[in-house]
This record gives C-alpha cells, sequence and structure tokens, in this order.
C-alpha cells in the first residue's frame, strides 16, 4: 500500500523547522564561544595579566619603565632596602641602603631581574600616584613615581642571620610558623647588588656560584634533620606509641663488612626512642631503618613535598627522596640518618620544621605584605595569609614537637637552653664526600615564649657538626628576636 504523499505546506514546514535546527545550532556553538572567550578574557584580566605582563621577554614592559621610576622595596617596618636615586640629569641608580646583607631575597634589578625586585617587577613600575600628580608630569613629561613594595622582611633578623652566617657558604632561612611570613633569607657568599652591573664578569664566573639563592636552590643531604621524619614514618607503623622501643647503642650498627657509627664514635648506652632521637643516635635510626616499610617511608617523603612543587615564589630546586625495597640494606640503613640519595634544600626543610610547629599545618611562605602608592598614604594590594596543606594531624605534631625539645633539653642543641624562651629543634651532620672528615652543619628548630613562634633553619657548608656550628648560629637570631622591642 502506497503510503500518502505529504502536502507542499507540510514538507515546507518540516524544511523550515529542519533549517531553523541547524541555525540554532550555529548559533549556539557561536554562542558557546563567545561566552568562553568572553570568560578567558576575564580569568586572564584577573589571574594571568600581571604574569604576562611581568614577563622579561614582554615588550609592553619597556613601556612602564620608560614612564615610571622604579618604586621602592621597603622592609616590614618600613625601612628601605631598594630604591632608585634620579640624578640631576635624569639619569637613575638603583640603591641598596644595606649593601649585600639582602642580596638573595630583595635580588638586583641589572642585567636582569632576581628575588623580590622580579617577584614583584610589575607593582614597581606601576604608579598609583594621585591622579592630579600623573597628570602633570605627564604634561610635563616627565615620569611618574612606581608603588611601594611592604615586604615581610625584618631587618634585624635579617642582619643576625647574616652575622651568624659569618661569610660562610651556606644558608639561613627565618620564618613565621602562623603566618608563613619569612622574616629572613641568607645565602652565602653573597654580593653587592648595586654593583652587578660593574662586576657581572667576576659574578657570573665565580667558583662560589655567588649569585645562587643556596636557602632555595641549594640541594643538600639533610643529614640527622631527616631523623624527624624518619621518627614520623616508625610512630606511624607503630600507633604512634614508642613504648616498646628499645636499643643498646655501642657506638656503631653493622650490616655485612659494613659499619655505620655514631659522631665520633659515641656509645650511647641504652635508649629509648626519644632520647636516641635527642641524642641523635646514628645507630639506633640506621637499625630503625632495616625495618621501616620502604613504600610508606617513600609516601611519606611524598607528602612531605619530596619531589614536589613548592608554594614558593621565588625560584627553587625540588628536593628529592628515591629507595626500593630491592636496593641494598644499607642503603636502607643510610637513608633513615638522612645520607643516602636524599637531597632538600634549606627552604625546604624550614618549611617542614614551620608545619611541625603550626600543628602540622603549612602556611604558604609568603615574602610581600602589601603594595603602596609611593607616599605610603594609599594601600594598593594586601597580600593575605593563606594556608597551603596540612603535612601531618595535629597528634603527630605535638609528638615531634615533644622530641625537638627533648634534643634542646637533653640532647645535641642542649646550647639553646634560655631562660627567655623555649626552643625546640633538631640538628644535624651530613657527610657530602668520600673524605668522612668533611660534612655540613644542619639546625632546623623553632622558638616559642611571648612573641610569635619563630622557626629557623641553618645550613653551613663543610665546617664539621650541626652541634657545633649551626646551632650557634641559631642562638644568634633567637637572642636577636628576643632582644628587640
Amino acid at each position: 500500500m502506497e503510503k500518502p504523499k505529504k502536502s507542499p505546506k507540510k514538507e515546507k514546514r518540516q524544511r523550515r523547522s529542519k533549517n531553523n535546527r541547524e541555525y540554532n545550532n550555529i548559533l549556539f556553538l557561536f554562542t558557546g564561544l563567545f561566552v568562553l572567550m568572553v570568560g578567558y578574557l576575564v580569568y586572564f584580566q584577573i589571574f594571568k595579566s600581571r604574569e604576562t605582563i611581568n614577563n622579561p621577554y614582554n615588550a609592553r614592559l619597556e613601556t612602564f619603565e620608560k614612564r615610571v621610576i622604579r618604586g621602592d622595596i621597603l622592609a616590614c617596618d618600613g625601612q628601605i632596602l631598594a630604591h632608585t636615586a634620579v640624578g640631576e640629569d635624569g639619569g637613575e641608580t638603583r640603591e641598596y641602603p644595606f649593601g649585600s646583607i639582602f642580596a638573595h631575597v630583595v635580588g638586583y634589578a641589572g642585567n636582569g631581574r632576581t628575588g623580590i625586585e622580579e617577584m614583584g617587577n610589575f607593582q614597581l613600575v606601576t604608579s598609583n600616584a594621585y591622579f592630579v600628580e600623573k597628570f602633570i608630569h605627564e604634561l610635563k613629561e616627565q615620569k611618574n613615581i612606581g608603588d611601594s613594595l611592604v615586604t615581610t622582611l625584618d631587618v634585624r633578623l635579617q642582619t643576625a642571620a647574616h652575622e651568624a652566617l659569618a661569610g660562610r657558604k651556606g644558608a639561613v632561612v627565618v620564618m613565621e610558623p602562623s603566618t608563613g611570613n619569612v622574616r629572613a633569607l641568607v645565602s652565602g657568599p653573597d654580593f653587592d647588588p648595586g654593583q652587578v652591573a660593574s662586576s657581572w664578569s667576576s659574578l657570573i664566573a665565580s667558583p662560589d656560584s655567588v649569585l645562587l639563592n643556596r636557602a632555595t636552590q641549594g640541594l643538600y643531604p639533610p643529614g640527622s634533620t631527616f631523623k624527624t621524619i624518619t621518627l614520623l614514618a616508625y610512630l606511624r607503623e607503630h600507633g604512634l606509641s614508642a613504648e616498646d622501643f628499645s636499643y643498646l647503642c655501642e657506638g656503631k650498627a653493622a650490616v655485612g663488612n659494613t659499619s655505620i657509627s655514631c659522631y665520633h664514635g659515641n656509645r650511647h648506652g641504652q635508649l629509648d626512642l626519644k632520647s636516641a632521637y635527642a641524642k641523635s643516635c646514628n645507630s639506633a635510626f640506621a637499625d630503625m631503618g632495616r625495618s621501616l616499610d620502604t613504600q610508606d617511608l617513600k609516601e611519606l617523603a611524598d607528602s612531605l613535598l619530596f619531589g614536589a612543587e613548592l608554594p614558593l615564589a621565588l625560584p627553587y630546586s625540588q628536593s628529592s627522596f628515591s629507595l626500593k625495597d630491592t636496593d641494598p640494606e644499607v642503603l636502607h640503613m643510610m637513608t633513615a640518618i638522612g645520607q643516602g640519595n636524599t637531597l632538600i634544600t634549606p627552604m625546604h626543610m624550614a618549611m617542614i620544621t614551620a608545619a611541625i610547629a603550626n600543628g602540622g599545618l603549612l602556611m604558604t611562605p609568603r615574602f610581600l605584605d602589601r603594595t603602596e602608592n609611593y607616599t605610603g598614604a594609599a594601600v594598593v594590594e594586601r597580600y593575605p595569609v593563606t594556608e597551603y596543606k596540612s603535612l601531618m594531624t595535629a597528634q603527630e605534631a605535638r609528638i615531634l614537637q615533644e622530641y625537638m625539645r627533648a634534643a634542646v633539653e637533653e640532647g645535641t642543641a642542649s646550647a639553646l637552653k634560655s631562660d627567655v624562651y623555649t626552643a625546640a629543634g633538631k640538628t644535624g651532620t651530613a657527610e657530602y664526600s668520600s673524605d668522612k672528615s668533611k660534612s655540613h652543619a644542619w639546625f632546623t628548630g623553632y622558638v616559642t615564649g611571648d612573641k610569635p613562634d619563630l622557626a629557623v633553619c641553618v645550613l653551613i657548608e663543610g665546617v664539621g657538626s650541626g652541634s657545633e656550628y649551626a646551632v650557634p648560629a641559631a642562638k644568634k637570631i633567637f637572642d636577636a628576636y628576643y632582644a628587640g622591642e
């Protein structure tokens, strides 16, 4: 039976309906693309425009710099750390009143930019001077003055850290655990940022890598400071209870034809876990390394940001941790005492320590507090204190705090005992070559009292033990902190 033919009117309606659907689909497609484009433009303006403008390859920066005198960088109390002086001939000279003291953290703005000079470049070459003033300057074809960056850096603590390093190779990081505010960051050897242009050839040819920021980019074996991580791994495997731990230290732990000795071959005798940590007994922790679950230790290291991106605005090197079940037993033992293949930056170590002091919560390290116009009369932008992530539970942090206090009260960091404040921390003596007499000195810890807690990490290259060199350096910083108003 033949199907009835559609009427011409019905066919016309169906064609029109089909065409309308196609037009609608095209309309929806282009509307969607338009919405996505607008969304991206909004996202770019809010989140990415500054990053793009701040790119050193962006020619737009040259326009900014031709129209604006680079603004000041200020310490947290308003002292000038970097300033542009303008001569009678209009020539501009970037000056650094504290010379080499803030070299690596403030950086330089000549032959490229580093440090806060790079981090805050967009703000420094942007002027939020009052409209009338800007208008008059533009009429006269004069430059406006760039905004000022107020940092979290403390001149007194930066100076104390610089003096504590005493011209030696190494690094010091000082930060507030509760806010992430970086109060001091020193790397040695250093340089005068005001003389970078004139001494560029010698700086880049320096065999001591003078321009390297050792605090954020220097990778070092952590030595016994890693025992805090080994301790946490052990506590997790044993349900945070260490009552059954007992070890008789006879000065060394043997594995095959190899032995791992305690510092200077000291025999610590019978130890519980807290005294093994406080006295930094290599034998006890090396023996502990035999039994730790390799995968659990690896996952703990990962959670503590080894091999991960750090929430850090300055250029940095990633710390590294590697250990497999199939690795020799001696490597498991060496890893447990912070030797083996583990490498870490002083900044990363300071961040882990700050998280412990802050109940397990790591705050994002913060170098900038706010941007002001050049008169200081108007705040252009504030940079908030932000939480990054919890690196451990509050209970685990409390236990580690207790062990770190024991290292001061009865162990290798006893020189930090004070009637004014309570210190906690861990020393480290890290071998870095086949010459066993050469070692880096470490201390990482924090201080509590009637001021906000302060975390300090000290690394001094090639000098000897942490107790002899890094602890006295940390004490100078703690004492300076509590001596100030």
